[in-house]
């Protein structure tokens, strides 16, 4: 598909789409035309069948994203209507992110600070190369993080470390980040495209509604105001039983051969 933007590269590559921040030049730092760029990709990918998992990454070898565009700020975060409309087209794009209905894994390779660590954790997992770095340095800015924003670090990495993430605003290796629980894996710089790439189509063999239900249920479980809506996705496992795909796994079981999953 044609992207929106230059800066936002959108890729299908068989069973994997591929959302790309394009501005290596600048570390992948993000702009307005980037955040609207995000929901019109990912509906895209969202529409089409043959994606079954959707990566996140930043072009270049030196940052997945670094933040905001802060030579940006003058011309579009001036003014307090600028920035409530700057705030809000992020929110959608993050929201989105959060929001979608297929596995999305982040490529983490160099420095992922501010913004991009927010970008991360929209998505459901995180794979970083062993030279990949971590930062919130909103204490050395004065900026104030919304609760939703420190509520999404907290659930994957609790309440200490949280702390420790926004009190030191200093930058953490990807072994820290490893053992913090910010990322799942860290692989070799030189191994992370094949392995990610791997990981994509491993995933993107099993049972979409299977993997929507409990994506959708982390999502209630987690929720900010803790009031999950249990009716909902009891009616998403119900959807798992009573389609062709459970049937599928079962034949395929049986008969001791690879299932091929349709979505339905």
């Amino acid at each position: 598909m044609i992207s929106p933007t230059s800066r936002m590269i959108a890729e299908k590559d068989g069973s994997i789409g591929r959302i790309i921040f394009n501005k290596p030049e600048r570390h992948n730092a993000t702009s307005s035309d980037m955040w609207e760029a995000i929901p019109v990709i990912l509906e895209d990918f969202e529409q089409d069948p043959a994606i079954r998992v959707i990566i996140v990454t930043g072009a270049g070898d030196k940052a997945f994203v670094s933040g905001a565009d802060i030579s940006e700020f003058e011309k579009a975060r001036a003014t307090p209507e600028q920035i409530a409309h700057y705030d809000k087209i992020g929110e959608v794009a993050n929201s989105r992110l959060v929001k979608c209905s297929k596995p999305t894994i982040a490529r983490i390779r160099g420095y992922c600070v501010g913004g991009g660590v927010a970008i991360a954790l929209t998505c459901d997992i995180r794979i970083a190369s062993d030279n990949a770095r971590f930062a919130v340095p909103a204490a050395k800015l004065g900026l104030g993080y919304w609760a939703a924003g420190v509520q999404a670090l907290m659930n994957v990495v609790g309440p200490s470390f949280t702390k420790e993430i926004f009190y030191t605003g200093r930058l953490f290796s990807a072994q820290e980040a490893l053992a913090m629980g910010l990322v799942n894996r860290v692989v070799p710089d030189a191994e992370l495209d094949a392995y990610v790439d791997d990981y994509c189509r491993h995933i993107g063999e099993n049972a979409p509604l299977t993997m929507l239900a409990v994506k959708r249920t982390v999502e209630e479980l987690t929720r900010l105001d803790g009031k999950p809506d249990f009716h909902h996705v009891a009616h998403l496992v119900g959807e798992c039983f009573g389609s062709e795909d459970y049937i599928e796994g079962r034949r395929a079981f049986m008969e001791k051969r690879k299932p091929v999953f349709k979505g339905r």
